[in-house]
């Protein structure tokens, strides 16, 4: 498993790249060592877990394999020792809820559609894969199984209609045949935070046109009410780094990351390819395709024909607030203007400022 957290687009050729180097840089300090030892060390002894026969005594430790820091960010740290990597969940995470999303990630409904974590040593350690390493500050661990990632530099090959019919296979999931209680989606949450951070950006007309779009966008959208519709299960975060192959490298699709996973609008996940394409970042052929996918595939979230922005409208508008948010308070933190993509997210954020 990777993550990439959140992603800016980046024109090539139409479609959007995906650019996870520049989603690390400056985005806070590198891990310390006795992290990135702690979880080398969490992956190696899944890996030695999985490896061994059931019922037979735990291996010995061994050379691990070399450590690679697959990610560093302020919302998670994430590990490689081999076939396994570990991720140490941002500070704070509610460990509570997050036991409950990687249960739902492990349950037999999810299989096909969530890479499934690895099972953690019951003696030892929390239940639903959830560990508590002596070291990192008390941040929640999880072990998974290492997925190969989407191609960020073959942008033609992105795997949009079978990212949708994975998420429209996830949206027809009952949620209350899953463990729970299951947790909101943290959609909004997350857009919400975003704009949050832009009160310590210095005051600028970018700033205050994503501020003006966000006080457009209904009570739930902010995460000030809940949403008034009918809720489904929900990945929360969907975006092309959210997609590994399992087994690697050839193995199907899956969905990875849960720290967002939970209930509520299912056409929230359709959300940021909508509003790539409405930015005009996404090529229409990708999002076409990504949408008969969903289509085809049952999805709930939009009507099988017609018209789909009377559901998306407003996620897509959240979306493009709250990437043009981070796009904002990164340029600013980096002393840099806007690039052309983050240009392209404020335009769509006057845009919708200006909106009835």
């Amino acid at each position: 498993m990777t993550t990439t957290g959140e992603q800016s687009g980046a024109r090539r050729g139409g479609t959007v790249r995906i650019d996870r180097q520049a989603a690390r840089r400056g985005a806070g300090p590198a891990a310390d060592d006795a992290l990135i030892a702690a979880l080398a060390a969490t992956a190696a002894a899944a890996a030695r877990r999985t490896a061994r026969p059931p019922g037979a005594a735990p291996a010995p430790p061994t050379v691990p394999a070399a450590t690679t820091v697959l990610a560093d960010r302020p919302d998670g740290t994430v590990v490689r020792v081999g076939s396994v990597v570990a991720k140490a969940h941002a500070p704070g995470t509610d460990a509570a809820a997050l036991a409950v999303r990687v249960a739902v990630a492990a349950h037999p409904a999810l299989r096909g559609i969530l890479l499934a974590p690895l099972p953690p040593e019951p003696a030892a350690e929390g239940a639903c894969g959830v560990l508590e390493p002596a070291a990192g500050g008390g941040r929640p661990v999880t072990a998974w199984p290492y997925g190969l990632p989407v191609d960020r530099h073959d942008p033609a090959a992105a795997p949009w209609a079978e990212a949708a019919v994975l998420l429209a296979r996830l949206h027809n999931v009952p949620p209350a045949a899953l463990p729970g209680p299951l947790p909101p989606m943290r959609g909004p949450a997350k857009a919400a935070l975003a704009v949050a951070r832009l009160r310590a950006v210095p005051d600028c007309a970018a700033a205050r046109t994503v501020r003006r779009a966000w006080r457009r966008l209904p009570a739930w959208a902010r995460d000030e009410a809940p949403h008034p519709g009918p809720a489904a299960l929900c990945h929360g975060d969907l975006h092309l780094g959210q997609l590994v192959r399992h087994p690697a490298p050839d193995g199907p699709w899956l969905l990875i990351d849960v720290d967002d996973l939970g209930t509520g609008p299912a056409a929230w996940d359709l959300a940021r390819p909508a509003m790539w394409f409405a930015a005009g970042l996404l090529e229409p052929d990708a999002w076409a395709r990504f949408l008969a996918a969903y289509r085809a595939a049952g999805g709930p979230a939009v009507p099988h024909t017609g018209d789909p922005w009377a559901q998306l409208d407003v996620p897509a508008r959240a979306l493009a607030v709250q990437t043009a948010a981070i796009g904002v308070a990164k340029a600013a933190r980096e002393g840099r203007e806007l690039d052309e993509a983050e240009s392209e997210l404020v335009a769509t954020c006057a845009r919708i400022a200006q909106l009835e």
